[in-house]
């Protein structure tokens, strides 16, 4: 796609980013038939090829308005387009971009600023978790749209204790301590069970997503910028030797995989940071091991178990077809939908919350598909691999909806 950069962003980074991404567009538009909000809307300007056309306007001197802020926000960010596209166009990246300039120049109302600040100053905050047991203590009295967004209380099991040579280091996450804690205590007892220590370095916060992807970039970079720091000694310090930084959030892993791009010209951090960002792991990229070393400790059952995978494992990650595989070889009866499987289930992060309608509709349409592939026989769980598609999706199913690492650790430790 031929470019023509205005004056006011020629020689910047973000313009010669930008150009260079938008170069390999050839405007085929195959990337529309697996955009999620184009399915819905049917405008051109919802789908990819139509916000790539908004975004060029803008690098090319035309001044945006707020119809172009509304459709770079309606856009998921699930990059279902990047696995499409055949000419390899980074739209993850140039959504990124795109809406840091629309949003220098075109002011929000005001209750909208308020909602996103709350959003990126609240989720990471230490208070996100009293404020999350006060919501599970009296959800029963909380409006609908609030109650899908405080999950049940959740029994968590007990952390491993044992210690052993082989260590990973595994990132918390913000939110998923409060509202789900036995993921990450189900992932240390799974990786226990082969002899892999769990380490949580205690200063490690949020990975930086919330407040970059709402365009607070300074905010994340600075949350990305402690991470490094604080993994750093596990990682080159006396008596450092990790394998590597695992994930069990999709979301957060597809972002620290890309610390390395994002902190590329920070001349203290862009070395540390592609370190970094080459021992991040899904768990899910340990599931051969897992599978090898558990199955003949693992109890199954014949119930059937869907799994949703998340667009930041199947398209941010690219790695698709592990869950299913590995998790079917230590014999669960596990199946993917046979409909819209690549399609995002609505909740991106805060975005079911800044766009419900939507969301909404996307997670209904996820669980119709599910359903329909298991027909008479509806599966007893529902798995996925990061925490917002899990809140999202059981928010309208009374099936239990739940991380395929509990699954394995309820099988595993049902011999035990």
């Amino acid at each position: 796609m031929q470019t023509n950069l205005s004056p006011e962003y020629q020689g910047t980074a973000d313009g010669q980013a930008a150009e260079a991404i938008l170069r390999k567009c050839v405007h085929c538009g195959f990337c529309t038939a697996t955009c999620p909000t184009y399915q819905l809307l049917g405008d051109e300007l919802d789908g990819p090829r139509g916000r790539i056309y908004l975004m060029k306007q803008v690098l090319e001197g035309e001044t945006p308005t707020r119809k172009t802020q509304m459709h770079l926000d309606r856009c998921l960010t699930c990059r279902s387009c990047e696995t499409t596209c055949p000419s390899g166009v980074d739209y993850g990246h140039l959504i990124d971009i795109g809406r840091k300039l629309v949003d220098a120049k075109v002011p929000r109302p005001l209750g909208e600023s308020a909602l996103r600040w709350a959003l990126k100053e609240g989720l990471p905050s230490p208070l996100f978790a009293p404020a999350m047991a006060l919501g599970q203590l009296v959800r029963p009295l909380l409006p609908a749209a609030l109650k899908n967004k405080v999950p049940a209380k959740q029994a968590a099991g007990d952390w491993p204790t044992a210690a052993h040579a082989r260590k990973v280091l595994m990132l918390a996450g913000c939110v998923q301590p409060a509202m789900m804690p036995n993921i990450n205590r189900a992932t240390a007892r799974v990786l226990d069970a082969v002899g892999v220590q769990t380490v949580i370095a205690p200063k490690a916060g949020c990975c930086g997503a919330v407040k970059f992807h709402l365009n607070d970039q300074d905010g994340g970079k600075a949350e990305m910028r402690a991470n490094i720091d604080a993994w750093w000694p596990h990682i080159e310090g006396e008596g450092a030797g990790v394998e590597a930084i695992l994930m069990n959030a999709s979301g957060c892993g597809v972002t620290v995989k890309e610390y390395g791009h994002i902190l590329q010209d920070d001349p203290l951090y862009a070395t540390k940071a592609a370190r970094i960002s080459a021992l991040t792991q899904d768990l899910s990229e340990w599931l051969p091991e897992l599978s090898e070393k558990l199955r003949e400790r693992v109890k199954t059952t014949a119930a059937t178990i869907a799994f949703h995978p998340p667009c930041t494992l199947q398209h941010g990650q690219q790695l698709r077809g592990g869950v299913e595989q590995h998790l079917g070889d230590l014999g669960f009866n596990i199946k993917i939908t046979g409909c819209e499987a690549h399609l995002c289930c609505g909740s991106a992060g805060t975005y079911s919350v800044l766009n419900p309608k939507l969301s909404y509709q996307l997670r209904d349409r996820k669980l119709g598909h599910l359903n329909e592939t298991f027909g008479d026989t509806p599966p007893e769980t529902i798995v996925s691999a990061n925490i917002g598609c899990i809140t999202h999706l059981q928010s309208g199913t009374a099936t239990p909806v739940r991380h395929w690492v509990e699954v394995l650790d309820e099988a595993l430790f049902k011999t035990l």
